[in-house]
């Protein structure tokens, strides 16, 4: 899978169906999978294969490890297919997890996207942390 990325603003109709972007969906496929995200108040987009591979990671889990993880990721999570117009339609209990409402953005993350409520992603952009990320493309050698 060719990496993700790229920022798209979007706007979600009443009914909580989203046009996905073009580039994001020729690199997730027909099918993908969307859930809660582990950091963020935003939503996690998967192809099949990252999701099956991110499926297969948590269920090697002990129970005593990955039942909390199981919960979370899967109890929300919806396969969505778009239709001929490229909209999704983001089910209610996600759209209220991330505040999604009318103005989104979907950006491209590498091996996943991200949908988030415009305002959130102002203010995460807004108190990005550069020297963090220097920090970390040091460990890297970069």
């Amino acid at each position: 899978m060719a990496s993700l990325m790229g920022t798209y603003s979007h706007n979600m109709d009443a009914k909580g169906r989203l046009n996905f972007p073009t580039k994001l969906r020729e690199g997730l496929g027909d099918v993908f999978y969307v859930t809660k995200a582990l950091d963020q108040p935003c939503l996690t987009v998967y192809s099949e294969t990252e999701w099956e591979r991110l499926s297969a990671k948590i269920s090697a889990l002990p129970e005593s490890k990955g039942s909390q993880m199981k919960r979370w990721l899967f109890s929300g999570a919806a396969a969505l297919q778009p239709d001929k117009q490229g909209r999704v339609l983001i089910p209610q209990e996600l759209r209220n997890f991330a505040g999604l409402e009318k103005d989104v953005v979907v950006v491209g993350a590498n091996n996943k996207a991200e949908i988030w409520d415009r305002s959130r992603w102002d203010a995460w952009n807004a108190s990005f942390d550069v020297q963090k990320m220097l920090d970390v493309l040091n460990e890297l050698g970069f």
